[in-house]
């Protein structure tokens, strides 16, 4: 029970290293797209930074929350749920930007789609990175911090 207790506690911490380390890039990445839209004077970027950050925040979120309920009752589950995890974030990626030029006046789907693309790959990124570290430290049964 103890070992039950101190794993959710574990969980509980990645996940919200997780969800840090995602704010920060998000952050990174919004800060980047903002230059590239003022030193570039690349119009029309506002919206797609906002569609793609709140894509990235939200997803990235509830994978973490999920996750850690996976990792802690379920811990077999794990390759399954990562598999999910990444076909689950490419059809809600699909989604997002087919609303995205059927909701848009003026669909230029250049700048949405590069902008999408980059918050994107940053998020399977730092999923694969993190997870892989994560699974390397935990899979042993180790009890020691994990540095990702």
């Amino acid at each position: 029970m103890s070992e039950n207790k101190c794993n959710a506690c574990l969980y509980r911490q990645l996940a919200k290293r997780y969800v840090m380390q995602t704010i920060t890039i998000v952050a990174f990445l919004t800060a980047a797209a903002f230059a590239v839209r003022h030193f570039a004077g690349v119009e029309g970027m506002v919206v797609p930074i906002v569609i793609a950050s709140s894509f990235a925040l939200v997803i990235d979120t509830a994978d973490a929350l999920i996750w850690r309920k996976v990792a802690n009752d379920w811990a077999d589950s794990l390759p399954t749920f990562f598999t999910a995890v990444s076909g689950f974030r490419m059809l809600l990626g699909i989604m997002t930007i087919a609303v995205y030029y059927f909701a848009a006046t003026n669909p230029d789907m250049t700048i949405f789609f590069l902008t999408f693309f980059a918050y994107y790959i940053a998020l399977i990124l730092h999923h694969a990175i993190f997870f892989a570290r994560v699974s390397a430290t935990t899979g042993d049964n180790s009890k020691s911090r994990i540095n990702t």
